[in-house]
């Protein structure tokens, strides 16, 4: 009785592993190509049409989201997204990645300093556009990274050849200047 409950058991165990193997092994559903799209849908998207076939299913499911919102717009709300679109699309894979950071470590922030980050924006945005752009290009130079210093060369002394028995180093060791370590000489 205690075989054929055991085995019962195992038999379940099993069965729900397979289950769950394959769940894990049965990839998304593709998102349609941009040839699939249909013509509102590439319309709308237009601005992406050059990446759409390069991105993520998960991304194109988010997009073709907000093509389906789309017509619910105002036509001023519609031109916003399309010009966001535009110059999202002309992002480099490493400032959209930086851009998406950005968003989320802003949505775990704490309201007052959504309510600050938002001030900053007002106030950026009443800004002449000359302020603009040398902040822009301020920011810009800031993010560029800055190659590292060269060292210069070590400086040695000539070489001695005391015998090490003297104190001296072992012969074919060239004594370094107080601040590098020392070299053999080959």
């Amino acid at each position: 009785m205690a075989g054929t409950r055991l085995g019962f058991i195992l038999g379940i165990a099993l069965w729900l592993t397979a289950q769950a193997c394959l769940a894990a092994i049965v990839p998304p559903l593709p998102q349609p190509s941009w040839k699939e799209l249909n013509t509102d849908q590439q319309r709308i998207l237009a601005p992406l049409s050059g990446e759409w076939d390069k991105m993520e299913g998960f991304r194109r499911k988010k997009w073709l989201g907000i093509a389906q919102r789309y017509q619910t717009l105002s036509p001023d709300e519609q031109s916003r997204m399309q010009r966001r679109m535009t110059a999202w699309a002309k992002l480099t894979p490493e400032e959209r990645k930086r851009a998406r950071d950005q968003y989320l470590s802003l949505r775990k922030a704490s309201p007052e300093k959504k309510e600050e980050v938002k001030q900053k924006w007002e106030t950026y945005k009443e800004l002449p556009e000359a302020e603009k752009a040398r902040l822009k290009a301020e920011a810009a130079r800031k993010a560029t990274p800055r190659p590292l210093p060269s060292r210069p060369p070590v400086k040695t002394t000539p070489e001695r050849k005391a015998p090490a028995a003297n104190g001296g180093p072992p012969a074919g060791m060239v004594t370094p200047s107080p601040t590098a370590a020392p070299t053999l000489v080959r």
